[in-house]
């Protein structure tokens, strides 16, 4: 989680959807950056219609920075202006990644992605650029040796790529 309030405080985030693999994941850290200070809202499939919808039109006027989703709640998102998707953890299926990925870049406009990646999502990783045939750098200034998934304690290493258009 330091790791990436560590990158939200870049200023050129101006709206940003982070996923994560499950719903309570969502949750947890949608809380955690609320109580950072960093304004977010969860979307995930516990989530009532009208809470889906409000957190969405909190996200859309800016009213919250961060939309925190899962994929099965993020299939239907289609909001202007998101400049960074951050996959907090990488998705068990690799095309998901590419649809996670498209939520930013949209229309021509450019968009970044960040991945964390902890030792154990390595084969997550691998099927992901098997599946795009790109190799996603490393960054080197967040990356660690070692790292663990669990929410509570330890920093994910992190891997990143820039994607620029594309998608109408």
């Amino acid at each position: 989680m330091e790791k990436l309030l560590k990158i939200l405080e870049d200023g050129q985030i101006s709206r940003a959807v982070v996923f994560t693999r499950t719903k309570h994941g969502a949750d947890k850290v949608a809380d955690q950056l609320n109580r950072a200070d960093v304004r977010s809202e969860a979307i995930h499939g516990n989530k009532t219609q009208g809470a889906r919808e409000k957190a969405l039109q909190m996200f859309r006027v800016s009213a919250a920075k961060i939309l925190v989703a899962t994929d099965v709640a993020a299939r239907g998102i289609d909001v202007d202006g998101v400049t960074h998707v951050f996959n907090y953890d990488l998705p068990d299926e690799a095309s998901s990644y590419v649809h996670r990925i498209g939520r930013t870049g949209r229309a021509g406009a450019n968009g970044v992605a960040i991945s964390f990646c902890d030792p154990g999502e390595r084969r997550l990783l691998r099927a992901i650029e098997q599946l795009t045939e790109q190799k996603i750098p490393v960054n080197e200034t967040y990356s660690e040796a070692t790292g663990s998934s669990d929410y509570r304690g330890g920093d994910r290493g992190q891997r990143s790529g820039g994607f620029g258009g594309g998608r109408g």
